[in-house]
């Protein structure tokens, strides 16, 4: 079996939903929250027999590697991120060193990934904030994490729950993109989607659920094009359609793990 089919389904012959053959909300506001619950869990379930290797793809060693590796990787992939910090750790190994670091030289490491001048802001900002208010340990408390420059939610969910052990949904453009296909909320705002995905997953399951989300989403359900026909969670999922429906057409769009970094 090759590493896309690893991921792949095959679904049983069924017809488009109504959502994906008229373009409805996927989220169905008559869907009792007990139906909703269950059903959610039971997809939950399935992506973990899917996604058994799901992790967090950033390379670190500790919480302030993650930390800064976290806030890199806005609007670039972590395949690009995981080829700098060696470089900026190797000089800049801890806080205390990076918030000294020489401006003109963290931006040139940075540079290959993208909004250079304001991820140097960030990494430098927090630093030194780690430096000032912190003795350069990186906290384990959410409402300390994020005060840091450049840390909102979603990245102090990552260091939380693979660093320090603490479960946290990563709200992610794929995760949000998923969960309202899935039809589990219908919110864009990611703070209004964390909390509401919350209560449909058990809490010490957040941080791999994210994990399993995050790879679904880069392998599977894509967005453009999404292997429905291909995907194990099909049978509960109320956007069935959107992508197409044939088994062997949708295996050839899921994509092998080196590929789906792409995305």
């Amino acid at each position: 079996m090759s590493q896309a089919a690893a991921y792949a389904r095959p679904v049983r012959a069924r017809r488009p939903t109504r959502v994906a053959l008229t373009g409805a909300s996927p989220y169905d506001p008559d869907e009792s929250p007990l139906a909703r619950t269950r059903r959610a869990r039971r997809m939950a379930r399935e992506l973990a027999v899917i996604h058994p290797d799901a992790h967090c793809e950033l390379d670190f060693t500790n919480a302030f590697e993650l930390l800064v590796a976290t806030v890199l990787s806005a609007q670039t992939t972590d395949k690009m991120v995981n080829k700098v910090t060696p470089t900026l750790f190797a000089k800049y190994p801890d806080a205390v060193a990076l918030a000294g670091a020489d401006r003109a030289d963290v931006e040139e490491i940075l540079k290959p990934t993208g909004f250079f001048r304001a991820k140097t802001n960030s990494v430098l900002g927090l630093s030194q904030a780690l430096v000032e208010r912190f003795d350069g340990e990186v906290p384990d408390r959410m409402a300390e994490l994020v005060t840091l420059p450049g840390v909102g939610r979603k990245t102090a969910n990552v260091v939380l729950g693979n660093a320090f052990g603490v479960p946290g949904l990563t709200v992610d453009t794929h995760f949000g993109r998923l969960v309202r296909r899935f039809g589990w909320t219908a919110e864009d705002d990611p703070v209004k989607v964390e909390a509401e995905v919350a209560e449909l997953v058990p809490k010490k399951e957040w941080t791999d659920f994210s994990h399993r989300v995050i790879f679904h989403g880069r392998r599977v359900c894509h967005a453009k094009k999404a292997a429905c026909g291909a995907c194990g969670l099909a049978r509960w999922c109320p956007s069935f359609g959107i992508g197409p429906i044939d088994p062997d057409v949708a295996l050839k769009l899921v994509k092998s793990p080196a590929a789906s970094d792409t995305e």
